[in-house]
């Protein structure tokens, strides 16, 4: 598989080995490139340079990501898998890549790295090609995937959100600290990072409870729901233990995701009614 990204993902050009742990067999091959990058211009007068009234857009780096399956196979069993290749395979492509942003966010201490996402990617590409070809990012044969559909549910209904922005620039909404800590855990889940996910869901959840009570008061769907999250932390506190006393930990408990959803489903019901009471 092949993404191309319209930003510099933050490790170096090159090939990187993928494995599960140290020991394992390679699970895959990495090879970035970033393609168009602009020449970065040397400062050489402190006090800037004047700038034309309608200035150009500054063309921008493309980071082409190759994710390559480390076991061979025939051409017939390639052949095939690109014909069928859709959304489950970008996406189990992508976790590839969003693990070595991680690593490069994590070895460098930088946290302004971001994760990729399918959603932004320009074009996706299921392939097959010859070791040569594919580890310079090359195909023998290969075939544009459709980009994704937009998503419904927990993440499609986002209520009205040029509005929602508005009322948060103008003063008249407030940015809850559970909504960023709800997205990181999201992100976390969506990535497999699910260590990640318990523990941010954890801080979340907890502020949440806090949050939403002053809202809460005056609502009682929105009393039910926070009295529905607080139900849930005891189990989720645990949960988030686990996942930090265990390096190895990777239970996928149903509790994760069913809890995420219904807080998720919380702050959309809080953000609906701000919005309907603002009308």
């Amino acid at each position: 598989m092949q993404l191309e990204l319209p930003w510099a993902l933050g490790p170096a050009d090159g090939r990187y080995v993928v494995r599960e742990a140290a020991g394992d067999p390679p699970s895959h091959v990495l090879v970035l490139a970033t393609l168009g990058a602009p020449q970065r211009r040397r400062l050489r007068d402190r006090r800037g340079r004047a700038s034309a009234t309608e200035p150009s857009p500054t063309p921008v780096p493309i980071t082409r990501a190759t994710v390559i399956d480390a076991a061979p196979t025939s051409r017939a069993e390639a052949e095939l898998w690109v014909a069928s290749a859709g959304g489950d395979e970008a996406q189990a492509a992508l976790a590839v890549v969003t693990r070595a942003v991680r690593a490069h966010r994590i070895a460098g201490g930088d946290p302004a790295v971001r994760d990729p996402s399918l959603a932004h990617a320009l074009v996706v590409r299921a392939g097959f090609g010859a070791g040569e070809e594919v580890a310079d990012g090359r195909w023998s044969a290969a075939r544009e995937l459709p980009p994704p559909r937009a998503p419904r549910g927990r993440r499609a209904a986002v209520l009205h959100p040029q509005e929602r922005m508005a009322a948060l620039l103008g003063g008249h909404d407030r940015a809850l600290a559970c909504e960023e800590l709800t997205l990181r855990a999201r992100a976390d889940l969506d990535a497999g990072a699910v260590r990640e996910a318990a523990l941010q869901l954890h801080a979340a959840l907890e502020a949440a409870i806090v949050e939403l009570g002053d809202d809460a008061s005056s609502s009682s769907d929105l009393s039910a729901r926070v009295d529905e999250l607080r139900e849930r932390a005891p189990a989720l506190a645990e949960l988030a233990r686990r996942a930090a006393g265990d390096a190895g930990w990777q239970d996928r408990d149903a509790l994760l995701a069913q809890t995420l959803q219904r807080l998720e489903a919380a702050l959309r019901a809080r953000i609906a009614r701000k919005l309907s009471g603002s009308r």
